[in-house]
């Protein structure tokens, strides 16, 4: 029955939501720097959702029904990238002015950007350190870095397809980063050559290749908006910043579906 009591403001706990934002300085842009960084948890909340979902499918095959959910996390990570711009419009002089408050937080100690990491298959234990005062983040991130990835459960997808896939690959360590292997790529190239007979497979691996561009986009512009407000300094939390940055700019979650485009 429906609640006729229920208002906006209830049903989204706007007071809660709103309540959220505490500025430690008196410099207004303080206030859109963590306006920005909640905004982004926000939608990590939902990839990580989407992506449980997506991974739940394709692991009963159900492959046509996980597209819309690897779909909605492309789109999520457009919005996000496109964030960075809002961000940018705070100048050097402006960040300069609060930075301190800071202390050694930093956007590399996110737990649900890591979960999101492992989800998609770029697993790294060293992560679970920044979550100690957190068990139940840390109880997240380590059960996304024991679980298989979203590239193994299309692997064994396509293994249950009938393509070659060895045994050494399905039945590998997960919570290891995954290496590129020559025998899934060959699998796969025969999945973009016979599209036809591996339709589904075929799509499902382009929607993969949306999630990998997206998040190749997402890092690519960070390290510009990073650059452009701190340019060389050391980040917060004592990372290296912008070099860091650039370090991950080659990650790929699902590298077999870019190296076969070269033998087509």
């Amino acid at each position: 029955m429906t609640d006729q009591t229920m208002t906006y403001a209830r049903y989204l706990a706007l007071d809660d939501l709103l309540a959220c934002q505490h500025p430690q300085s008196d410099c207004d842009d303080e206030m859109l720097f963590i306006v920005i960084h909640q905004t982004k948890e926000l939608w990590l909340k939902q990839m990580i959702r989407e992506l449980r979902l997506a991974k739940s499918q394709v692991q009963t095959d159900a492959l046509v029904p996980g597209y819309k959910a690897m779909a909605r996390v492309s789109r999520i990570q457009a919005v996000m990238t496109l964030s960075w711009d809002v961000l940018a419009t705070m100048t050097p002089s402006d960040y300069t002015r609060f930075r301190d408050v800071l202390g050694p937080s930093s956007g590399f100690q996110s737990d649900q950007f890591r979960t999101v990491e492992y989800m998609l298959g770029l697993k790294d234990a060293r992560f679970l350190a920044y979550q100690e005062d957190r068990p139940e983040a840390r109880a997240a991130m380590a059960a996304a870095l024991a679980a298989p990835s979203l590239w193994d459960d299309a692997i064994a997808a396509a293994a249950r397809a009938g393509l070659a896939i060895p045994a050494e690959v399905l039945e590998r360590d997960v919570t290891q980063p995954y290496e590129a292997n020559a025998a899934v790529e060959a699998a796969f190239l025969e999945v973009y050559r016979h599209t036809d007979r591996y339709w589904e497979l075929y799509q499902l691996a382009e929607k993969l290749v949306d999630l990998d561009d997206a998040m190749a986009t997402w890092r690519h512009k960070h390290v510009l908006t990073v650059e452009r407000v701190i340019g060389g300094k050391r980040g917060t939390g004592g990372t290296a910043g912008a070099a860091y940055l650039h370090s991950t700019l080659g990650k790929r979650a699902f590298p077999e579906l870019w190296s076969l485009r070269t033998s087509l």
